[in-house]
């Protein structure tokens, strides 16, 4: 069994022409199928995520055409598609995966997602059939090199973008999310993540002021959150735990008079703020107070950094694990295969014992059953020991990938059991022969006699 991935990614394709050959979870069924009935295709898996369509199967040796099919079946040039294609074939195919499954492959190198992506993916071709023997081992060793990596590595655990690393702050200074609210001054787009973020572990409510009332109300509406104005803020930013501020405002919306009032309505309980505005809306001497940690863009972009600057590191160590459990997965494989050859070694073997035993019936009439037993008992241990070193060999070369004595070994049995039979058939026609030789003596004896009688 063969395996092999064709895919394109967000390192060797613009999101252009990612989003053109994009499968929805509502296509995702048909179009398995429709790679499962691609010739030579006898397994059929398709991963396809925001930075990533990669198309897995197992073939019978004849290697199907995946970047037509993907230049067919979604109306692309194919000129077009193939530079941006990579094509991975057997163990280059599994260490992919593997990878993949591991986050090592990711845009950002350890988030979790792409697991549960992977594992969306197989659920689905697993239900419609197209997944069965060789490819459900192959996933099913990409889940325990992934949990490997996570387990055995610090690779997830250190944020690398800029709202989780909102997120992982304020866990720091509050210990829980847990009942906390949160202020967004300014509607744009990262602190609408960073909010969306905090909620999602464990925040429970939102406030968002912004010069535009109808904006605010819009983006508080997605949190079930509250709109208020933003000439309300004095009145109101002290309810807030987290703030959130990214304007475009020219001075700063927060100062230190602003802070200090917060502070005293909160009576001193902490405050963490924010400022992904770009100038800063939030005056950097408040850092000063006690009770007030303030983080701005260029800070949490040196978190970020650093985390990612350990990530490499772990990342490291990960692709070795991913190496040993790659090569684990092609000794299993190989030993799944070396199987029926070891079964028709032992049985040709068992053949050639229980001949010879009928060859030597006569001598053993005259043997007690006890005595019988024992010889069938000696016999049988004999082609053990004798098949020990030739059938560690055969596992020794399935291990190693070693066709060549794989080959040699079985010829071998191979020829002595053609020899075998060639002399048992022998044997037979010599035993036929002398029989038929008495039974014409007798028949001429008896003859004999009766021509002398008369």
């Amino acid at each position: 069994m063969r395996f092999l991935v064709a895919g394109l990614n967000h390192k060797t394709a613009p999101v252009e022409l990612r989003e053109r050959l994009a499968i929805g979870p509502d296509m995702l069924p048909e179009v398995t199928m429709a790679l499962l009935a691609e010739p030579g295709v006898t397994e059929a898996m398709i991963l396809s995520t925001c930075n990533r369509v990669e198309l897995f199967v197992a073939h019978n040796g004849m290697e199907p055409a995946l970047t037509e099919f993907l230049a067919t079946r979604f109306s692309v040039d194919h000129n077009l598609l193939v530079p941006h294609i990579y094509l991975h074939r057997d163990e280059e195919a599994v260490r992919h995966l593997f990878r993949v499954a591991a986050s090592l492959d990711s845009m950002v190198v350890g988030e979790a997602q792409i697991l549960g992506q992977v594992k969306n993916s197989w659920n689905v071709a697993r239900q419609l059939g197209a997944v069965r023997g060789p490819m459900n081992r192959l996933v099913q060793g990409a889940f325990s090199a992934a949990k490997r990596v996570r387990s055995e590595t610090e690779i997830g655990s250190s944020s690398v973008s800029i709202a989780s690393v909102g997120v992982d702050l304020a866990r720091r200074i509050f210990g829980s999310l847990e009942g906390k609210r949160i202020l967004l001054i300014g509607a744009g787009k990262m602190s609408e993540l960073a909010a969306r973020h905090l909620m999602q572990h464990g925040a429970d409510s939102l406030l968002v002021a912004n010069r535009t009332q109808e904006r605010a109300a819009r983006l508080a509406q997605q949190f079930l959150g509250e709109a208020i104005y933003f000439e309300d803020l004095p009145a109101r930013a002290h309810e807030a735990d987290i703030i959130i501020t990214s304007t475009g405002s020219t001075e700063h919306i927060i100062g230190m008079e602003q802070a200090q009032a917060i502070l005293h309505r909160r009576r001193n309980r902490p405050v963490f703020l924010i400022d992904i505005a770009v100038p800063r809306d939030v005056d950097p001497r408040i850092n000063r107070l006690e009770g007030i940690f303030l983080y701005d863009i260029d800070d949490l972009q040196q978190v970020a950094a650093a985390n990612l600057v350990d990530r490499g590191k772990e990342a490291e160590r990960a692709e070795a694990i991913i190496a040993e459990e790659t090569e684990r997965f092609h000794r299993r494989i190989r030993a799944v295969d070396i199987t029926p050859v070891l079964m028709h070694v032992q049985s040709k073997t068992e053949e050639m014992r229980q001949a010879e035993l009928h060859r030597a019936r006569r001598l053993l009439q005259s043997l007690t059953p006890e005595q019988q037993v024992a010889v069938d008992s000696l016999t049988r241990g004999l082609m053990n020991k004798f098949l020990h070193l030739p059938l560690q060999a055969l596992k020794t070369a399935a291990r190693e990938g070693d066709a060549s004595s794989l080959e040699a070994i079985g010829n071998a049995f191979a020829r002595e059991c053609v020899a075998h039979k060639a002399e048992q058939d022998a044997e037979r026609e010599a035993e036929r022969q002398a029989e038929t030789q008495a039974e014409q003596l007798d028949t001429d004896v008896a003859t004999g006699d009766e021509a002398a009688k008369n």
